[in-house]
């Protein structure tokens, strides 16, 4: 699905995304596309804009307690075609790191490790195995790539590019407070959050505010914890089933990308549901039912 026919003005568009001119608000809705290796595909995975906006909505109202938020509403001000898939949240100065929390040693960090034994110059113990949970969680900032890759960059590289260490020291603690307090939640659930990222932004009287989407499948790995085993890769509740079969194809990662099979498409949606399901603890067609026109 596409909101590219709302009569709003259009502020950004990005793989997933649009965000409109509310006026005194933002309109970010979130479309069913799924891009792999920054690329695209062709055909979408229906619902999936649905349960990105559904978790983020969760999210923002578990965590409003240790940091303030951009989310205003799912259905105030939310144009009927696109509920469900939609938030009304404020405007704001976005920062120009991305804030990754890692709790497990997985991903782009096990390469990092394996090579250096570092992740961001974080130097961690020696004999870690893939997915090994870590012995605290550490923070990873990013830059904001236009086009691209995101660079993974250490904590003082970060602070130079946001221009203030105590903000980015900020930055740090709140985003290590949202993992610890979400990895929680998840355990009870039977899920593992193995690390994650937050976008943050200041407000019109400066003060700091969650941004963007929050602990989604898409922002963060979700792991179920049955079955979990250290020493490898793990199955997640996101789009490395797409991944996963986009690698199997031959496909050198470059545009376009190839358009995604039926059977693939299903167990994605599937996928993502369940997510859903798990993290909130209540149907998907709640969330359907209660964000309706």
């Amino acid at each position: 699905m596409s909101a590219a026919t709302l009569d709003l003005p259009l502020l950004a568009r990005g793989k997933v995304r649009e965000m409109y001119d509310l006026g005194d608000r933002i309109l970010m809705v979130a479309s069913d596309r799924i891009s792999t290796y920054d690329v695209v595909h062709p055909n979408t995975i229906p619902d999936k804009g649905k349960v990105l906006t559904g978790i983020s909505a969760f999210w923002f109202a578990k965590t409003g307690h240790i940091v303030a938020n951009h989310h205003l509403s799912a259905t105030d001000g939310v144009p009927d075609e696109v509920r469900g898939r939609a938030l009304a949240v404020k405007k704001l100065k976005m920062l120009p790191v991305e804030c990754i929390v890692r709790g497990h040693i997985t991903g782009s960090g096990w390469k990092d490790y394996q090579a250096t034994g570092k992740v961001s110059g974080i130097e961690l113990p020696p004999g870690l195995r893939e997915s090994e949970k870590l012995p605290t969680p550490i923070f990873t900032p990013s830059t904001k790539a236009e086009e691209g890759h995101d660079e993974t960059v250490d904590f003082d590289a970060a602070a130079e590019i946001v221009g203030d260490r105590e903000l980015m020291e900020r930055l740090r603690d709140v985003s290590i407070a949202l993992y610890r307090f979400a990895a929680d939640h998840a355990a009870e659930r039977g899920v593992i959050l193995a690390d994650t990222k937050f976008e943050f932004g200041l407000d019109a009287d400066g003060q700091l505010t969650l941004g963007d989407e929050v602990l989604t499948p898409d922002s963060s790995r979700y792991w179920p914890a049955e079955g979990f085993e250290t020493g490898r890769g793990q199955p997640s509740f996101d789009k490395q089933y797409v991944r996963d079969w986009a690698s199997s194809t031959g496909w050198d990662k470059t545009p376009p990308a190839p358009e995604i099979p039926a059977d693939i498409v299903d167990g994605t949606r599937a996928r993502y549901v369940e997510a859903y399901e798990l993290v909130t603890g209540e149907s998907f067609d709640a969330w359907l039912s209660r964000t309706a026109p």
